[in-house]
C-alpha cells in the first residue's frame, strides 16, 4: 500500500478542516447544513477507537492492527485491547532493509506495505500493547515520520552504492540504531496486567491469534479466477504469492457474509478518487453515473445535495480502471459494517486511520459501487469463507 499518497491526503484533509472554523469565527450565525446522505447501520462488527497514523505512511499497519483488534474482541471478549502499530512497523523495516540489500536495491523500499506484512511480522516477532511501545521517541504527540523516512532512504541508498567495494558486517546494526532512536528498541520481555510476556507469547497466550488464520483475496481478469498468485503491487515487497483471485461478485458476497457472521475485513483501496470522502470532510464515497471529466463547467460548480444515481460496476470496468491507473494502490482501512442510506442503497462502514476530524468521527461510508470499482484486495479470516469457496480455491 503506497501510503505516501494517503499521508498527503490526510494532511490536506486536516488543513481543509480549518477553513470552516475560520469562516465561522467571522460570522455570528451560520445555517446548519443538511446532510446529503443519512445512514442506518444494518450490521457492525465490534471495534476499538479510531487512531491516527499522523504524518506517516503506515496505514497498512494501522488498518491490519485494527482488524486484529476486532479479531481479539471476537475471539476473547477483551474490550480494552490497544495494540502497537509501530512495533510492527519497526520490525518490518528491519526485514525490508535485508530484502533491499539482498536485491541490490532492485526492489521497493518505502514506508508503505500490505496487510500481510502485519500478519507475517506477528508470526516472526509477535506483537505488544500500545502502552508498551508507542513508537513516539522524538517528542511528537502524533506520529511524524518525515525525517525518519528521509534518513532511512539516504542510509539504504548509500549502502547499495557499495563505495567500499563490499558491505560492512555492521550495516544492519547501524540501520537498527536509526530505528532505535526514532521509534524505540525492540522488546524482549514485558509485563502486562500483572503477567510477564514476550511479544510472541503475548500473541499466543493473551491475544489468542494465529497467523495462519488469515488470507487475502482480490479480483482481476489477468489471471484465472480461483487461482493463487502474486499481486503485482509496488508495496507487495515480500514477493509472496498469497492472493486468491475471485470474481468481483464473489468478493462482494465474501465481505457481506463475513460481516453478517461477525468477521471484519482489512480493505486495500484507491482513495485518490475525487469522490472518496467527498471533499475529504463529508465521510462518504460514491461513483456517480456521470464522470467528473464529463461534467460541464456549470455542473462541476454544483455541490452534491442529495443521493445520486451511481454506475453499475462490472468486472470489465473494474479491470479497465486498474490497468489505466485510474484505480491505484493508495490506502488500507478497516471494513467493519454494512449500512443503508435513506434510499435503501447498500454502503460499507469503514474505520479509517486519519483521526476523528470528519463528519462521522473517523468513520466513512463506502457505496457498493465504490467498493466494486476501487477495491485492490482484502484480508479476512479464512473461517469467514463459505465451504463452496474454500473448495474452489483449494483451501
Amino acid at each position: 500500500m503506497n501510503c505516501k499518497k494517503s499521508f498527503v491526503f490526510a494532511v490536506i484533509f486536516s488543513l481543509l478542516l480549518t477553513v470552516p472554523f475560520i469562516s465561522m469565527a467571522k460570522t455570528s450565525k451560520k445555517k446548519k447544513e443538511t446532510p446529503v446522505y443519512k445512514f442506518k447501520i444494518i450490521k457492525k462488527v465490534k471495534d476499538v477507537s479510531v487512531k491516527s497514523q499522523g504524518r506517516s505512511g503506515t496505514c497498512w499497519s494501522f488498518a491490519a492492527t485494527s482488524f486484529l483488534e476486532s479479531e481479539v474482541l471476537r475471539k476473547t471478549g477483551i474490550k480494552d485491547i490497544d495494540l502497537s502499530e509501530m512495533y510492527t512497523v519497526r520490525n518490518v523495516y528491519n526485514r525490508k532493509a535485508k530484502y533491499f540489500v539482498r536485491l541490490h536495491g532492485m526492489t521497493n523500499f518505502s514506508s508503505g506495505g500490505q496487510a500481510h506484512d502485519v500478519i507475517d511480522q506477528m508470526k516472526i516477532s509477535g506483537m505488544v500493547p500500545e502502552s508498551i511501545y508507542s513508537g513516539k521517541k522524538i517528542g511528537e504527540k502524533k506520529h511524524n515520520h518525515g525525517e525518519l523516512a528521509n534518513v532511512l532512504n539516504a542510509f539504504m541508498n548509500s549502502i547499495i552504492k557499495n563505495s567500499g567495494k563490499r558491505l560492512s558486517p555492521r550495516w544492519l546494526e547501524a540501520f537498527n540504531g536509526i530505528l532505535d532512536v526514532y521509534l524505540g528498541k525492540r522488546i524482549k520481555e514485558f509485563k502486562y496486567n500483572g503477567k510477564k510476556y514476550t511479544p510472541k507469547t503475548f500473541v499466543s497466550d493473551y491475544l489468542k491469534l494465529k497467523a495462519d488464520d488469515y488470507i487475502e483475496l482480490t479480483s482481476c481478469t489477468n489471471v484465472p479466477f480461483f487461482s493463487k498468485f502474486r499481486q503485482l503491487l509496488p508495496d507487495n515487497w515480500t514477493a509472496n504469492a498469497n492472493y486468491y483471485n475471485v470474481p468481483i461478485d464473489t468478493l462482494e458476497n465474501v465481505v457481506d457474509n463475513a460481516i453478517k457472521k461477525g468477521y471484519s475485513v482489512c480493505w486495500d483501496a484507491d482513495v485518490s478518487d475525487r469522490y472518496f470522502g467527498y471533499k475529504r470532510i463529508k465521510g462518504w464515497a460514491i461513483v456517480p453515473e456521470k464522470d467528473y471529466d464529463d461534467l460541464t463547467k456549470k455542473e462541476k460548480k454544483v455541490a452534491i445535495k442529495k443521493p445520486v444515481k451511481e454506475k453499475v460496476i462490472t468486472q470489465a470496468m473494474r479491470q479497465k480502471d486498474y490497468d489505466n491507473y485510474s484505480t491505484t494502490d493508495d490506502h488500507l482501512m478497516h471494513l467493519i459494517g454494512i449500512a443503508k442510506d435513506q434510499t435503501g442503497k447498500k454502503f460499507y462502514l469503514i474505520k479509517n486511520s486519519w483521526g476523528t476530524d470528519n463528519q462521522f468521527k473517523g468513520y466513512y461510508y463506502i457505496s457498493k459501487a465504490y467498493f466494486r470499482l476501487r477495491t485492490i484486495n482484502i484480508m479476512i479470516n479464512k473461517e469467514a469463507l463459505s465451504k463452496e469457496l474454500k473448495k474452489k480455491i483449494k483451501l
